[in-house]
């Protein structure tokens, strides 16, 4: 999709006026989503520092990181989510700014830690997304990137222009090959990605069981799941830069 055929800038805004990403989830959803930040959490090796979280969402990334003295900087299109996002996480580590992620407002090696949850799939350039997020990144800092894996991308008919509108705006499709390829003219010491999320463990409601599991009992018992039957529903790139 080019940026022609999508204004995600009003996209976005409106959106965050119209739902609310710091709404309480339940169910395989909240689980689904907990995992997934657990997964993240895991894969950060750096101690201290500063941490860019890309499309901050829920403000989970600010909530978490500054009760271990790292200074957290949300970043969203929206005045709406990172109002709502200060207001969640008030510490004087924590601090919101309004921007495009295809031109961050920072200089080379600004972070030691750059996050983008769950947001690759909604960009109209994904290349020029990841080479945008790795340029703000110090040398020895860590880019982590999650997003639904191979995703089968829906449509439905909008009453309005009466042409096809992907469901949850996600707009890409991914897998290892495609996401690694990103990287290829990107400076670095490691690059590394990892499946997870196994959708039969999602869809047979086993989280109702699953929840109590710690995380790493909970990773072992999804690695299994996908061992019989590959089916993961994320994937999450690491750049060690």
């Amino acid at each position: 999709m080019r940026k022609a055929d999508f204004n995600y800038i009003e996209h976005y805004k409106n959106d965050a006026e119209q739902f609310d990403y710091f709404e309480t989830r339940s169910g395989a959803t909240a689980h689904d989503e907990r995992r997934v930040r657990e997964y993240i959490i895991s894969e950060i090796d750096v101690k201290k520092g500063r941490i860019l979280d890309v499309g901050a969402g829920s403000a989970w990334v600010a909530e978490y990181f500054t009760k271990l003295d790292f200074d957290v900087i949300s970043m969203d299109i929206s005045l709406i989510n990172l109002e709502k996002a200060k207001s969640r996480v008030p510490s004087v580590n924590h601090s919101c700014v309004s921007s495009d992620a295809f031109a961050l407002p920072y200089k080379d090696g600004s972070f030691e830690v750059v996050i983008a949850s769950e947001i690759i799939e909604h960009v109209y350039d994904p290349e020029a997304f990841v080479k945008e997020l790795s340029r703000v990144l110090k040398t020895g800092g860590q880019l982590i990137i999650t997003t639904p894996y191979k995703e089968k991308l829906q449509y439905s008919l909008c009453i309005h222009c009466n042409k096809p509108t992907p469901l949850h705006a996600h707009i890409h499709s991914f897998d290892e090959k495609v996401l690694t390829s990103f990287f290829r003219d990107i400076e670095k010491q490691k690059l590394e990605w990892e499946t997870f999320g196994n959708k039969i463990l999602i869809f047979t409601r086993t989280w109702v069981i699953l929840r109590f599991f710690p995380f790493m009992m909970w990773k072992l018992k999804d690695k299994a799941a996908n061992f019989f039957y590959n089916i993961p529903a994320h994937i999450m790139i690491k750049l060690t830069r």
